[in-house]
């Protein structure tokens, strides 16, 4: 299907009756938390604007086809691997990609009345990212958005101070741009504003994955792998920040370290484990990670230490559900446990982390990523194992508080979107 084919249409154009709605992001590549993100807005687009016409541009268009229903295009034309071993296209190849873009771009957004950037932190660095990738689509989108009227909304993003100047250009230039901001805590609203971005219009909201539903069953049903109880630790293969490129390996190096440290613990002194990701890019990372205690304890049984897939995340959920304490790195990780109300810490990369753990109650049980420490690890996990029972209960009430504030979003979004004197507009 060859959505640039559509006529364009406005809402002041009576003529159609249906809104054109894009999506836009890093989507369908396996993220199961920006997976999450873009449900959470196609659920509240299919209840509360059942005409629209619905698209997306992604980083992964055939998964989100197959798994979404909606049409999709590829987010850049650039493929790599496409040349092979030959340098020299291949960079050819990237820079003629930058133009055929910034075309694909403009075209695909002018034929939308609205585009939603669902959630993720698409304005922040707290991995690794280059500005040619994230940032620049970013401006992309906005930048055409205001050219050719079409309302581009970031809804509940993150966002943090960036320091690499041409990445900060390009990011904050495209928040300038946009026709609705709002930001997943305090933090990030506070960063956009120490980079010059005038806030006083944004609204803060919990992250979308908030309104994801959750599992039906009780909390205390056996996980997808059959097991019941024990710990979920949740790792990534960790590499710093952006502005620690120079010392990615040796912050990779401490981090397997000192969770694999705290692992053996938990193993050795009669707990079951179960690891897990939270992106596709983990797999082969949480097998080798397995493997590696596996050999340090080579009598262990095999019962008591096992990886878990999450190919989604709901089978994320339903594995949270069964985990009686959650320790984990990326951030929808954290979230998820504790939507679930599972006492959680948080081996944080970010301010996302910190300012979700404090507003949770547990700013306590936050651990840095980049210096992990096992020693201090044990000690936060015994604390939190011994008043378990009072934490859940607390995490059920801010849980469902979170909820219903995620989801009160959705009328104001309504409102800037898709009504013709809506009068919002941030600049």
């Amino acid at each position: 299907m060859s959505l640039t084919r559509q006529p364009v249409r406005r809402l002041h154009d009576t003529t159609f009756a249906a809104p054109r709605v894009g999506l836009f992001g890093l989507l369908g590549q396996g993220n199961l938390g920006n997976d999450a993100s873009l449900e959470t807005v196609l659920t509240y687009l299919r209840v509360k604007h059942p005409d629209a016409i619905l698209d997306c541009m992604c980083s992964e268009p055939d998964r989100v086809e197959d798994s979404y229903g909606i049409p999709a295009s590829r987010l850049w034309w650039y493929e790599p691997g496409r040349y092979g071993d030959s340098r020299v296209m291949t960079v050819l190849a990237k820079c003629l990609g930058k133009g055929v873009d910034t075309w694909r771009t403009f075209s695909w957004v002018r034929r939308h009345d609205a585009v939603i950037v669902p959630g993720m932190g698409v304005l922040e660095t707290s991995l690794p990212i280059k500005p040619l990738q994230t940032p620049y689509s970013l401006f992309l989108l906005c930048i055409s958005g205001r050219l050719s009227g079409t309302k581009v909304a970031l809804v509940s993003v993150g966002a943090s101070v960036i320091n690499q100047r041409f990445t900060r250009w390009l990011t904050v230039t495209a928040a300038r741009l946009a026709h609705y901001r709002s930001y997943r805590d305090v933090s990030a609203r506070n960063a956009m504003q120490k980079m010059g971005v005038d806030v006083s219009g944004d609204g803060v909201y919990p992250d979308l994955v908030f309104s994801f539903p959750t599992p039906r069953e009780s909390p205390a049903h056996a996980g997808c792998d059959g097991t019941q109880g024990g710990v979920g630790v949740g790792i990534m293969d960790y590499r710093g920040s952006n502005d620690d490129r120079t010392e990615s390996d040796t912050i990779r190096q401490a981090y397997v370290s000192g969770m694999q440290e705290f692992v053996l613990w938990l193993l050795d002194n009669g707990r079951t484990v179960r690891v897990f990701g939270g992106d596709t890019a983990d797999d082969t990372f949480v097998r080798d990670f397995v493997a590696d205690v596996l050999t340090s304890r080579p009598g262990l049984d095999s019962s008591h230490l096992a990886a878990v897939p999450a190919p989604t995340f709901r089978d994320l959920m339903q594995h949270m559900a069964a985990f009686d304490i959650v320790v984990a790195t990326r951030f929808h990780n954290v979230l998820c446990a504790l939507k679930l109300a599972k006492p959680t810490i948080a081996i944080s990369y970010g301010s996302k982390h910190d300012a979700l753990m404090h507003n949770m109650g547990l700013a306590a049980y936050c651990h840095p990523a980049k210096s992990v420490r096992a020693d201090q690890l044990v000690r936060q996990f015994t604390d939190l194992e011994h008043q378990s029972a009072e934490i859940r209960e607390m995490l059920t009430q801010r849980s469902a508080a979170s909820t219903r504030l995620a989801d009160s979003q959705f009328a104001e979004l309504s409102s800037a979107l898709f009504s013709e004197n809506d009068g919002v507009s941030v600049g």
